[in-house]
């Protein structure tokens, strides 16, 4: 895309930018730095989003990646949403790129969620939280024998991989008047699905090959995506 440069990784100074806020996370601190989290995070962020995404549309023509700095795009703000939290940081110490599949609201669309900061980085695949309209289909999808023995095989196909985590398990018990005793009873208990892939160690997130890599856990998250991307229809 025009103005935006050939990924080579996240350079030192982004990197140090994000372990210096965490000691310092006030807003005159970040004015004073605001030209340096432009230049040190923001662009080469922009950088792996259109790298990355190019990658991804190519395994899916519905696949969205989207360079717009103002929260609609794949960069996420770096500015807290404070009001109902007890924690009143202003910032948040993680830089987090989103990839999304399909249209709608990026939030209640399938994708990957790629994070990062001095330690190192990580990616999820899937949905947080499931919207109230998609719920209950979901419910039903794993009360469905075809859906939900489909849905236990991509989970089984993605922890095979060493490292990955699946997530999404909230209530304590299953929704009213579905069996407790279901072979597929602790999906009942979701109100998200996701999967978490290992650690990316922080030296790969200085090179360019931090693309391939993503690219990689993401194929190995694909059987979930997928899944979820059918539940959708």
């Amino acid at each position: 895309m025009e103005g935006i440069q050939a990924f080579t990784g996240f350079p030192k100074e982004g990197l140090g930018f994000l372990a210096e806020l965490k000691e310092n996370n006030y807003r005159e601190w970040f004015n004073e730095r605001k030209n340096d989290y432009q230049e040190y995070l923001v662009k080469p962020a922009l950088s792996f989003v259109v790298a990355l995404g190019k990658r991804l549309t190519s395994v899916s023509d519905d696949m969205v990646y989207d360079t717009r700095t103002n929260g609609s795009g794949s960069l996420l703000r770096i500015y807290r949403d404070i009001r109902f939290s007890k924690d009143k940081s202003p910032y948040n110490t993680r830089l987090r790129v989103r990839f999304w599949e399909g249209p709608g609201k990026k939030k209640e669309r399938p994708g990957f969620f790629v994070g990062l900061d001095e330690t190192g980085g990580g990616i999820h695949g899937g949905l947080w939280m499931f919207p109230k309209r998609l719920l209950e289909k979901y419910r039903k999808s794993v009360l469905n024998n075809e859906l939900g023995t489909r849905l236990v095989e991509a989970i089984d196909n993605v922890k095979s991989f060493k490292g990955y985590e699946v997530g999404g398990e909230h209530y304590t018990r299953v929704p009213r008047g579905c069996d407790a005793n279901h072979p597929r009873a602790a999906l009942l208990r979701f109100n998200g699905l996701y999967v978490s892939s290992p650690k990316i160690p922080v030296g790969v997130l200085k090179k360019p090959e931090l693309v391939d890599v993503c690219f990689d856990h993401i194929q190995k998250m694909m059987p979930i995506h997928e899944w979820l991307i059918q539940l959708l229809g």
